[in-house]
């Protein structure tokens, strides 16, 4: 019984003492004989006076196949057991209200991206913010979390077998692995990218065994970091390769994917594309989220409404209503009104079937990337048919011979995005968002090793930005501090810096304050910019203040900030106050862009305080 999790949990045991030291949470241990004690039997099986398994998240996703409306996916995890568990009250009682049952992601983003191993520094940082720790979700499910409707936790980055396995001990029957190909993950991360894609088929192995529900992969990460809808299918089914070689049931299998809200014809196209390939039995939808969210929060519910028709017309299986995304952590009553916004939208849209010929060619593009791309990849004669990708296809091939036909595609630019975050990836890949709301490529600019003739280009007016010669005697330092992978925010504004000139030296995500402010010191920067989405920044922007006064450059180094300051929706209003009131001594930091600013304001600002004012633009 659970020969495969033993034999994980044996052979990276360093690692399971680490996240037991970190976390401060108990963890199975390997016995003098080799055994392992501590480990739960796999599910079905009581928690808390509850049957547990991963088949609870597929009979809703059969009822929505069913009803035709998607099942709830509201995200909301706060930073204690108490606390997610009295806010998540707020959402339960409106699902009365629909007499519906949801499927509860509960959000934990700062504790998930890192090594516990190699990066417990960063770790410690964030333990207690950004969502709810290992330990408060074993809480939760003792206080009645779970108990009617499941949940999910994230379980992504370096270690995703680890989350996994926590999981287990918890209760959880459901998990979100995606992405586990990671040549579209943002952050920075501990790893090379090989690292990354077997940990995330052990995690894969692990729910296989232990009947864990699984989002396997995510379109919605290479959506929002300029990657393609074919592009990600492609991606995707090789994750889906990856769960047949572990043995997951498809019924435990669950693909996400994002909804731009902006043409329906292209969001119904996407969806019937994945629909049509794809193995596993689930498809849970997400809003594409604003990088630069309006400030009239009423104008950012009618976005959410666009993409819940989109959800529904496209007979998703479940759908992440959401709340504002430029103010924290929501509260459980914001979430509600999240959800009865998305009911309300769901239970008054005509359940029709729309027929329209640009759905059909739209959907036989992405399809047709996603096949050239899944050929190259596994250096096909021919061109594959979404028919020839069946389990017996998949099961032709040894997990460690798939696992590096991934890698060499990703490190070759065969799987590529403009802004892939892996270290050790090649990056090439240019695209363009035509007026249609549709992704394509800039000409002269696809992924590697793909004909042309299977890839979409666009046809209006791009100029590729080429290097810019360097200008500016001005140097800047670019990074995000703390367990926070965000990367999308930064890398418009370290675009924006080397367009105008700038050299920049970008330490992607994921740094610990005093690593920027040393490197800082290294390079003789003159602006330092630091940001963190997950409302840590009053605690962390001081710290790389206070170290940058240690090494004697502050005086004359400006400091600047981005991203959300407020952790929680409730503190938004308070610290933008005094913000506004005070500035923003309090953070350590010469200047504060937040959510909703426009890159050229932020180059507008160093021109005029650190370029400008010290006499050396050329």
């Amino acid at each position: 019984m659970q020969k495969k999790t033993k034999e994980i949990i044996i052979a990276d045991q360093e690692r399971v003492r680490a996240y037991e030291k970190v976390f401060k949470v108990p963890m199975p241990q390997v016995t003098k004989d080799g055994d392992v004690t501590g480990l739960p039997d796999p599910y079905p099986r009581v928690v808390a006076g509850v049957e547990r398994s991963g088949y609870r998240i597929w009979e809703l996703a059969q009822k929505a196949e069913q009803t035709g409306i998607p099942v709830m996916n509201p995200i909301l995890g706060r930073n204690s057991a108490e606390e997610t568990y009295k806010e998540s009250l707020d959402m339960y009682k409106m699902a009365e209200q629909f007499n519906e049952t949801i499927f509860q992601f509960v959000h934990s983003e700062a504790t998930r991206h890192i090594d516990p191993l190699n990066g417990a520094e960063l770790i410690e940082q964030s333990r207690g913010k950004g969502g709810i720790t290992p330990a408060g979700e074993r809480e939760l499910v003792q206080l009645g979390g779970g108990s009617k409707h499941p949940m999910r936790i994230n379980a992504t980055g370096d270690t995703p077998h680890l989350s996994i396995i926590n999981a287990l001990i918890a209760g959880f029957d459901g998990t979100d692995i995606g992405p586990v190909i990671h040549v579209h993950f943002g952050g920075r991360g501990i790893h090379d990218y090989k690292t990354k894609v077997l940990n995330g088929y052990r995690a894969l192995q692990i729910c296989a065994e232990n009947k864990i529900f699984v989002q396997t992969d995510s379109h919605k990460h290479l959506n929002n970091i300029g990657g393609t809808d074919g592009m990600a299918l492609a991606m995707c089914l090789l994750a889906e390769g990856l769960a047949v070689l572990a043995g997951l049931p498809k019924e435990l299998s669950g693909l996400q994917m994002n909804v731009a809200g902006i043409n329906l014809l292209a969001d119904l196209a996407a969806m019937r594309a994945f629909k049509e390939t794809m193995w596993s039995d689930s498809l849970i939808v997400v809003p594409e989220t604003f990088q630069n969210p309006p400030a009239d929060l009423i104008v950012e519910q009618a976005h959410f409404a666009r993409m819940a028709i989109s959800a529904r017309l496209g007979k998703a299986n479940f759908y992440r209503p959401k709340a504002a995304e430029s103010v924290g952590i929501p509260t459980g009553a914001s979430m509600a009104k999240a959800m009865w916004a998305s009911y309300n939208v769901f239970d008054n849209t005509a359940d029709i079937d729309i027929q329209n010929a640009a759905i059909d060619a739209r959907k036989e593009e992405i399809i047709a990337e996603a096949m050239a791309v899944l050929s190259a990849v596994l250096g096909r004669d021919g061109m594959l048919a979404p028919q020839d990708i069946t389990p017996n296809f998949w099961r032709s091939y040894g997990d460690a011979e798939l696992i590096d036909l991934i890698v060499s595609a990703g490190k070759n630019g065969i799987m590529d995005s403009p802004r892939a975050g892996g270290w050790d990836l090649k990056r090439g890949v240019r695209t363009h968002r035509d007026k249609d709301g549709i992704r394509r490529y800039v000409p002269g600019y696809g992924p590697t090793s793909i004909d042309e003739q299977y890839l979409t280009f666009t046809s209006e007016p791009v100029q590729v930005q080429k290097p810019v010669e360097i200008s500016k005697k001005t140097k800047v330092v670019l990074a995000t501090v703390g367990a926070d992978a965000h990367v999308v925010g930064i890398n418009t504004i370290r675009e924006a810096f080397e367009k105008d000139g700038y050299e920049v030296i970008y330490l992607r995500g994921m740094n610990l304050p005093e690593t920027v402010a040393e490197v800082a010191a290294e390079a003789k920067a003159q602006v330092v910019g630091v940001t963190n989405l997950l409302g840590l920044g009053t605690a962390l922007y001081p710290r790389v203040s206070a170290r940058m006064e240690e090494l004697g450059i502050r005086a004359e180094t400006a400091l600047i900030s981005g991203g959300r300051i407020a952790e929680k929706e409730e503190e938004h209003a308070a610290v933008n106050q005094k913000i506004e009131q005070e500035g923003t001594g309090f953070l350590g930091v010469d200047a504060h862009f937040g959510p909703g600013t426009e890159p050229a304001d932020v180059v507008q600002w160093v021109y005029e305080h650190a370029e400008q004012a010290t006499g050396k633009s050329e």
